[in-house]
């Protein structure tokens, strides 16, 4: 079984206004995008959303008409608490716990289903791009050392562990409060994530700019 977490707890504050997984993009929220992909796809068993206690039931309005069960849980102050929120909602009996930024609505399900394979076969795996711009160190405003690209990937989403690693993972995060994801806690574990090379359209919305692009680029999408 294939349980699917979205954390969506943030408070979008660097887009401003409406939360931005709240905020409209075509017909629905961008939250209900993200989560039809995972609904849709029939590898997927279960969806936990992770949101704001205030939020919960507008939420769940937003879901309601998704077709495989989702339970809508409260979130912590930080991103690796709202995850973990969600895994305390997971049964006990799933195979494969997929994690995806509800601010990503972009990802296609040939994507989610190389991240289901390889985790099925490796443990862990997550998406994420080579890096192609140049990458400066800066001191004081101003540009210092170069850094090399070669080796450099980008983080996208959805990460996939077995359920169990996940679990472990959690349990020995120990002095680490702040992952910004959670290939961070399999590398504390010492567990290999295997590269899934993503989309670059598959970007997290976060500032204004993205959201105008995520607007036009709702316009066209096939």
């Amino acid at each position: 079984m294939v349980a699917v977490i979205i954390p969506a707890a943030g408070s979008g504050s660097r887009l401003g206004g409406l939360p931005k997984q709240m905020r409209r993009l075509g017909d629905n929220p961008m939250l209900f995008h993200t989560a039809q992909v995972f609904d849709q796809h029939p590898s997927v068993s279960t969806l936990v959303v992770v949101g704001p206690s205030k939020d919960l039931d507008a939420i769940k309005k937003i879901l309601t008409s998704l077709k495989k069960p989702c339970e809508v849980v409260p979130g912590g102050t930080t991103r690796q608490k709202s995850v973990e929120a969600g895994l305390r909602a997971v049964h006990k009996s799933t195979g494969i716990v997929l994690i995806h930024d509800a601010a990503r609505p972009f990802i296609s399900a040939q994507i989610v289903t190389k991240v289901i394979e390889a985790t099925k076969n490796t443990g862990a795996a997550a998406v994420a791009i080579p890096v192609t711009d140049t990458v400066r160190y800066a001191e004081d405003g101003c540009f210092a050392r170069t850094i090399s690209r070669d080796g450099l990937y980008a983080m996208q989403t959805p990460q996939g562990f077995q359920y169990d690693l996940l679990q472990k993972a959690f349990r020995q995060a120990g002095g680490i409060s702040d992952a910004t994801d959670d290939v961070a806690l399999m590398e504390h574990i010492g567990q290999s994530v295997q590269i899934i090379e993503g989309d670059r359209s598959n970007i997290k919305i976060t500032t204004p700019s993205d959201w105008e692009w995520a607007q036009q680029r709702w316009k066209t999408k096939p």
